[in-house]
């Protein structure tokens, strides 16, 4: 069986790696390890199809150092336990391990004693997040090594090797400018995506050989995009979504709840917006908030595609309203109280007090005195929570008006008092 395009044209040096000047430019870390023969247990994060994996493998290679490959989905303890012996026999030894982040404990407590000595070194490779995927154990044990998509320009640059490698396409096919130009535009950084989109056109050509715009677009009829929901690009988006809404950028808003909307991810989507909504324009602009609320409602019934027209409207409104996080702040405020410290609330407030007498009792009929009860616990009767946003709507400046008024009010906690005053 022929293997793929992207495959075949894996690179064998570290020349051929494109981009990532960051860690294999001059002087650059990754290099002066390399120039000096040496190299630690590091752990490649990034997207799909930006050479993770490629690169522990050349590395290996230029350094003329044994290594294994695995993959922590499929691999079992046996395998490990081969990989540890070879690592006793065989010096240097490299692990590359694709998906590093699904390598569940039982397996990681193999590797470790073996990483802490040196007796292997692992070259990991994962497209999630490593300081929230990978292990603290791992983690501390491996240098963390950012792999970053590639630019159109680089992209550019392997398509024409691909075309012209003899382990490629072997100079069988040509391509129009403009069909290069969208089919590094649509891979979105990952070199795979386009390798293989390239070879699929390519054999859909016509008899002169010449993969077109036409044929990019039959072949690659969506972006390709990093968000498969259990990846980072997902949660990326999502929080993208609502950093723009909270700083009222409302074409970054949409252009975030499109991505989303590529995927017709609408759970997320609905949990962002509530939360935003309350969050970030709350008092603010309350009535954005039920609307928000609505405009989800309706795009559950109506559905996707047409669920992008109540979900735009959304978008708009939030990003577009005045903000306010005072009452968020207010109740994270008080959380945060009451997790470090408890204080007994004021017996007059218990449903149903023991041992108290009538006239320091709640009074239920008496509307006039509600407002001049101390209701905090004594040892922090003056705290304040709520702290008014002056640069909120027009209805919580009403709130804000109400609330000073009310702080005028001298609060006690002698009910009798109060009941006594006409």
């Amino acid at each position: 069986m022929k293997q793929p395009l992207a495959y075949r044209m894996r690179p064998e040096t570290l020349s051929d790696i494109l981009g990532q000047n960051h860690i294999l430019g001059q002087d650059k870390f990754l290099t002066k390890m390399i120039e000096n023969q040496t190299i630690s247990s590091m752990i490649f994060f990034g997207p799909p199809g930006t050479g993770k994996t490629t690169l522990a493998m050349v590395i290996a290679k230029v350094l003329q150092q044994p290594y294994e490959c695995l993959n922590a989905v499929t691999c079992n303890k046996k395998d490990l336990e081969g990989i540890i012996i070879g690592a006793k026999l065989h010096e240097n030894l490299i692990v590359i391990i694709d998906e590093v982040h699904r390598l569940n404990k039982d397996k990681q407590d193999i590797l470790l004693p073996y990483l802490e000595s040196g007796t292997l070194t692992l070259l990991g490779a994962t497209t999630a997040n490593p300081y929230h995927a990978i292990n603290n154990a791992i983690r501390s044990r491996c240098h963390l090594v950012e792999i970053k998509p590639l630019q159109m320009e680089d992209i550019k640059t392997a398509i024409q090797r691909a075309l012209m490698s003899p382990k490629g396409l072997n100079q069988q096919y040509t391509i129009t400018n403009d069909a290069m130009d969208c089919l590094a535009r649509l891979c979105g950084g990952d070199l795979r995506f386009a390798l293989n989109k390239l070879e699929i056109a390519a054999y859909n050509t016509g008899k002169e050989n010449c993969i077109t715009l036409e044929n990019i677009q039959n072949v690659c009829q969506k972006a390709n995009t990093t968000l498969d929901k259990d990846e980072d690009g997902h949660y990326d988006a999502v929080s993208a979504l609502q950093k723009s809404i909270r700083g009222s950028d409302v074409d970054a808003a949409l252009y975030y709840l499109a991505r989303l909307v590529a995927y017709e991810d609408l759970d997320s989507i609905e949990r962002r917006l509530l939360v935003t909504a309350y969050e970030d324009v709350g008092l603010a602009n309350p009535n954005a908030v039920d609307r928000t609320f609505h405009a989800i409602q309706t795009a559950k019934t109506v559905g996707f595609p047409e669920a992008i027209i109540p979900l735009g409207f959304a978008v708009c409104d939030l990003a577009l309203s005045p903000k306010s996080k005072s009452s968020c702040k207010a109740i994270q405020k008080a959380v945060a109280l009451v997790n470090e410290q408890h204080f007994p609330m004021p017996e007059y407030l218990k449903l149903t007090p023991v041992g108290l007498n009538k006239e320091d009792q709640y009074d239920y009929d008496h509307p006039e005195i509600w407002n001049k009860i101390q209701y905090l616990p004594t040892l922090i009767k003056d705290m304040k929570f709520y702290e008014p946003n002056f640069n909120s709507g027009p209805y919580e400046l009403s709130l804000i008006k109400n609330y000073q008024q009310l702080q005028k009010i001298q609060r006690t906690n002698h009910l009798k008092d109060l009941k006594k005053k006409p």
